[in-house]
C-alpha cells in the first residue's frame, strides 16, 4: 500500500500548491495562534478551498473549545479535525458531532509507556498520529522538529492506519519507513526554511523521498 502524506502548517498558496502537485494526500492548517504556522479560519478558508477534492484538509488544534470549532466547521470545512492538545476521548466524540469531520488524534511519544493511551483513543479516532513528546519548557505542542526512538513502533498494530510524526524531513523519511513501516507520514518543520516558512522545495523533496521508499 502507498504511504499517504500530509504536510502540515502551509500558510501560503505556493506551498500549499508544492503540496498538491506533489501528490500530499493531506494538507493541514494549523488554527492555534500560539503557533509560527497559525491560519486564522477565515484565512485558512479562502486558502486551502483549492485544495478540495484534491487532498485532505485537515484543522489542527489544541484543546478548541465549542465556539472555534464551530467557526471551523462553518468556514474552512475540513475533511478532519486534529487534535493535539489533551482531549479525552469523550471530548472527541463531541468534536466529530459538532464538525461532521472526522478525528486524528496526536499522542506525544518518548517511552515505550507513552503508547498505553493509544489501546482507548483506537477506538474513538479515525487515525492516530505519533509525534514526538515536546521538550520540557516547551510552549508547543509539536512542529518543534523533535523525533522520538523510532524502534518503539516495531511490531505494534491498531485498528486504524496511523501517522508517524516529529522530526522528519526529506533526509530521514526513507529510514523513518524503513524501521517502522508507518501507513501514514505527517511532516511540519521539516520542510521549512524557518520556523513556519515552508519550502517548497523541500516539500517536492520529502514526497518523492517517501514514495521511493
Amino acid at each position: 500500500m502507498t504511504t499517504q502524506i500530509k504536510i502540515c502548517g502551509l500558510t501560503t498558496p505556493d506551498t500549499l500548491d508544492a503540496a498538491l502537485d506533489g501528490g500530499a494526500d493531506f494538507v493541514g492548517a494549523v488554527v492555534f495562534p500560539r503557533s509560527p504556522r497559525h491560519v486564522a479560519p477565515e484565512a485558512a478558508a479562502a486558502l486551502f478551498e483549492r485544495a478540495r477534492g484534491r487532498a485532505k484538509i485537515v484543522a489542527v488544534t489544541v484543546d478548541p473549545d465549542e465556539a472555534l470549532l464551530e467557526e471551523i466547521a462553518r468556514t474552512l470545512r475540513p475533511d478532519f479535525i486534529q487534535l493535539h492538545g489533551v482531549e479525552t476521548p469523550a471530548r472527541a466524540e463531541r468534536v466529530r458531532a459538532l464538525t461532521g469531520a472526522g478525528v486524528i488524534k496526536a499522542l506525544p511519544i518518548r517511552q515505550a509507556d507513552d503508547f498505553a493511551a493509544a489501546d482507548e483513543w483506537d477506538y474513538h479516532a479515525d487515525h492516530l498520529m505519533f509525534d514526538a513528546k515536546p521538550p520540557e519548557g516547551s510552549t508547543l505542542p509539536g512542529g518543534v522538529g523533535c523525533s522520538f526512538d523510532w524502534t518503539l513502533l516495531a511490531d505494534r498494530a491498531f485498528r486504524h492506519p496511523w501517522f508517524l510524526a516529529g522530526g522528519l524531513n526529506p533526509d530521514n523519511v526513507a529510514e523513518a519507513l524503513r524501521i517502522t513501516g508507518a501507513p501514514m507520514l505527517d511532516v511540519s518543520s521539516g520542510v521549512e526554511s524557518a520556523p513556519g516558512v515552508k519550502d517548497a522545495s523541500r516539500i517536492a523533496a520529502f514526497i518523492r523521498n517517501a514514495r521511493r521508499s
